[in-house]
């Protein structure tokens, strides 16, 4: 990819930039040949990968590097992205939001600093990824499990930073982080929480402060970077159950959530809950062409058919226990009573106990797995997806409008419908997977005209997504409208107040600072 500069800066300018922080971290550490500014670019991107184009890249190993970084940034004018691993696949991985900002890949900051395993919490750099962290409590044989989400190559805190979910009961990433340090956009420095004060030996234990507490005000943010942060993990329990059942009927959804909705509220479920559609399992045993060989989006009539072939139900349900054997087997009683008032058959039921070797690819259970993107395969080509994924609340009336809307939108533009809900509790998260070959150029056009209505369709409908492709962050932070787009302005004044110069990711979930502020229009996918 070749070399697209930062906005209003020449040539000249960016080569002393870089040559800046090359006497921080070194020559080998600033990365600005074409290959590597193709390797920093969104591989699922819907169009051409340079429509995110970043300038070059730079790898601290150290907080002090960092800080070091973004003062030099300051000097020079000079934008900088921070991610983590990079490895946030579908919501434009490590490409930047602003052409010509330089990454600021932390992946060498690797370190697993703690791992308490009577308190059970570790405090982790950005780059430390869930398989690093599995391995480091496996060293240490440390009673301790992980949330992890789908698929475990990414970072423990870039997932968590940016909202992620997995499928136990600390599935809320973001709210298993509890004390952070953060490199402010000017290069200093803050600690959150009871960090605040030195050597305060609460702070990864108690999630607050004196005064405001900071700590989510630097999730999917850009005020400034942070460079550790403490995680709090799950006790190993002494065994585990899982109860699975096929669903049969799509319209089936509705009595599913309303009946997990109120064990999970209780307490009788503490996982979050993911069911997936159909689509989710056909993928493993094939590419599109293998079940529907036409352009046209597969009919409900080719669905049944695949369904009663291969013996699935629309849905499935597997729901998890975890503690003590007694627990789980009343707990299971309730849930099994509960789900048996709609649905004759009975569960899959599988026991897991402490000792046990645990099943391959079972994320429930805690263990990061990096099987293929199956799902980017199904269209064939150079495969990719987007993940529409708006929230709802958990109840019937909800989950069912939200469902038949995003489908006939998805109807009307001629794809594939896949849909999945993740019961938190209150909440369902619904991802809808648009899945594209990126060298049609026919379907990304269409994609992008889908992506664009299912968003302003659901916002009608008083609903948002909680994170997105960047090349919607703005759209998106357009439909929280209330009062003028309160909360954007309120961001933006914060933003402008901490980072003058608008160094540290500009437009950012649809947060642009004044120096960039009219730029926003550009790069909207």
């Amino acid at each position: 990819m070749k070399l697209t500069l930062p906005p209003r800066i020449s040539p000249q300018q960016f080569d002393t930039a870089l040559k800046a922080f090359a006497g921080v971290v070194g020559e080998g550490w600033v990365m600005a040949s074409d290959a590597d500014r193709t390797a920093y670019a969104d591989v699922y991107a819907p169009g051409p990968i340079d429509q995110w184009p970043a300038g070059a890249a730079v790898a601290p190993s150290s907080t002090e590097e960092v800080q070091a970084i973004v003062r030099l940034a300051n000097e020079h004018k000079v934008p900088l992205w921070p991610v983590a691993r990079g490895k946030n696949l579908g919501y434009g991985t490590a490409a930047p939001r602003l052409k010509g900002s330089v990454v600021l890949d932390m992946g060498r900051m690797n370190k697993v600093l703690e791992l308490d395993p009577k308190l059970a919490y570790a405090v982790v750099e950005p780059g430390v990824g869930f398989f690093d962290l599995h391995d480091a409590i496996e060293r240490a044989k440390a009673p301790l499990w992980m949330s992890v989400p789908g698929n475990g190559w990414g970072s423990v805190l870039g997932n968590a930073l940016e909202h992620g979910i997995g499928y136990t009961p600390y599935g809320l990433h973001a709210r298993n982080l509890c004390g952070m340090e953060v490199v402010l956009p000017d290069g200093d420095m803050l600690r959150t929480g009871m960090g605040a004060m030195n050597n305060n030996s609460a702070w990864h234990l108690f999630p607050m402060n004196y005064g405001p507490t900071w700590d989510l005000a630097f999730s999917q943010s850009n005020l400034g970077v942070v460079t550790k942060a403490g995680v709090w993990l799950q006790p190993a329990p002494e065994t585990s159950l899982e109860l699975t059942w096929d669903i049969p009927e799509e319209d089936d959804i509705a009595w599913v959530i309303d009946t997990i909705t109120p064990l999970k509220i209780a307490g009788i479920i503490e996982q979050n809950v993911f069911i997936p559609s159909w689509l989710g399992k056909i993928v493993i045993l094939g590419q599109r062409k293998d079940f529907w060989d036409k352009p046209s989006a597969m009919p409900e009539w080719r669905v049944k058919e695949l369904l009663k072939e291969h013996k699935l139900g629309y849905w499935r349900v597997s729901i998890r226990l975890y503690g003590d054997e007694n627990v789980n087997k009343a707990k299971a009683e309730v849930i099994k009573a509960a789900f048996k008032r709609h649905l004759s058959a009975p569960p899959f039921e599988v026991w897991w106990r402490q000792g046990e070797e645990k099943p391959a690819l079972d994320i429930s259970l805690g263990t990061p797995s990096a099987v293929p993107l199956q799902m980017s395969d199904w269209v064939g080509g150079r495969g990719a997806h987007l993940g529409f994924s708006p929230v709802v609340p958990a109840t019937s009336e909800h989950v069912m409008g939200q469902l038949k809307r995003s489908r006939k939108i998805i109807a009307d533009h001629d794809v594939d419908f896949y849909a999945s809900f993740t019961i938190g509790g209150r909440f369902a998260n619904n991802v809808n997977m648009l899945m594209y070959d990126r060298d049609n150029a026919a379907q990304i056009d269409n994609m992008k005209k889908l992506f664009n209505a299912l968003i302003d369709e659901t916002a009608k409908a008083g609903y948002a997504e909680y994170r997105t492709h960047l090349g919607w962050m703005d759209r998106v932070m357009d439909t929280f409208d209330y009062n003028n787009n309160a909360l954007r302005r309120f961001d933006e004044k914060i933003k402008d107040a901490l980072d003058p110069n608008g160094i540290i990711a500009p437009g950012k979930q649809g947060v642009w600072p004044a120096a960039y502020r009219d730029l926003k229009q550009e790069g909207r996918a």
